[in-house]
């Protein structure tokens, strides 16, 4: 079992807005000035650049006095146009995660050292120590899990949920299912122009449908709402896991949410199975998980209501890449597919009286 992360430094200096900046050692100085103990960052050199929703560069620095170089990963809104500007709060509600949540739960998370936050830009900079250059690694969106993979990860995910009992105390934490479903620019007809790209070549014509997907992600949204409610990863597929000589761990906690188990579960399983593998493992997988949880003394439903629970929960995963635009096309292509022959194997549309 992991130990609780520390919570970050939270200096009063300024959100990163560019890459530049964040890479400025005057800038760092001072976001760091209280993992340093104060030091001037003398030199600073850029490792690798990613650019997703956020922004993530790895880059070392050295201090006033010593030749050593020191690895991180800084994580912002950088260089992004005025038309994106909300998505800071995805940001914000990250570095939140790691400021309230992570110290008081048992997830394996990087360690994330500095928090700089500004509430009245709903905004956020996180700084974490380079997972890469603790030994670990990051796994790629296209990376092939095995059923054991997906046991060790599951595991971090039971024990997120398991923290069930902290959404009492950290109401920031919001249920977001429905209120994503109800975005007033998502309609069936903009589903269904994404679905015609090559993402839903291999499904039926009923789970390639826009309007259903759009109605089936609202009728789970409402029942997992209705149902007791869990933390949440809310995007659990692959790229947001890594690999430690510890275990699996997660990473990327902007959609950082709460409702019912089913969503990560049916989600994550999905993603990051071949579907071939998924056919024939899912069900123990699912079942193990439950094990865990009713071990941890958490209140689960029974077999079969939890396997329709979780056939109902592939929606939210279908409809999360039914929508997905910013992200490379093979990336998008392969978990909708995953995603839409899960709903045709689960009839998910069906279970949630779709059609």
């Amino acid at each position: 079992m992991s130990s609780p992360a520390n919570a970050p430094d939270q200096p009063a200096c300024a959100v990163a807005a560019t890459a530049e900046q964040a890479l400025d050692p005057a800038w760092l100085t001072e976001a760091l000035a209280g993992v340093s103990g104060g030091k001037k960052v003398t030199s600073v050199e850029q490792v690798e650049y990613l650019k997703t929703m956020a922004t993530k560069i790895r880059f070392t620095v050295t201090y006033d006095g010593s030749d050593e170089r020191h690895a991180y990963c800084v994580k912002g809104l950088l260089d992004i146009d005025e038309g994106n500007s909300s998505l800071g709060s995805t940001c914000l509600a990250e570095a939140d995660f790691y400021c309230k949540l992570a110290p008081q739960m048992q997830v394996r998370v990087p360690d994330c050292l500095v928090a700089v936050i500004d509430r009245e830009a709903q905004n956020a900079t996180i700084i974490m120590r380079d997972v890469i250059s603790q030994g670990g690694t990051f796994c790629s969106a296209l990376e092939t899990f095995t059923a054991d993979d997906a046991a060790s990860s599951l595991s971090q995910l039971a024990a997120l949920h398991a923290s069930q009992g902290l959404i009492a105390k950290e109401s920031w934490v919001q249920p977001r299912a429905a209120q994503i479903a109800r975005m007033p620019n998502l309609t069936g007809d903009s589903i269904q122009g994404l679905m015609d790209d090559p993402r839903g070549d291999n499904l039926t014509a009923e789970v390639r449908n826009g309007a259903n997907i759009l109605a089936a992600m609202r009728a789970f949204a409402d029942r997992s709402d209705a149902r007791p409610q869990f933390l949440l990863h809310g995007d659990s597929h692959a790229g947001n896991i890594f690999r430690t000589s510890e275990g699996l761990g997660l990473i990327d906690w902007q959609v950082i949410q709460h409702g019912g188990w089913a969503l990560d579960v049916a989600y994550h399983l999905n993603a990051v199975l071949p579907t071939e593998v998924a056919e024939v493992e899912e069900r123990r997988l699912v079942n193990d998980y439950l094990a865990r949880m009713r071990a941890s003394g958490i209140d689960m439903p029974g077999d079969e209501e939890a396997w329709t629970q979780y056939r109902e929960g592939v929606a939210y995963g279908l409809f999360m890449w039914a929508i997905t635009r910013r992200v490379d096309p093979p990336i998008i292509y392969r978990f909708t597919d995953r995603l839409g022959k899960a709903a045709m194997r689960h009839e998910t549309f069906r279970l949630l009286g779709i059609i």
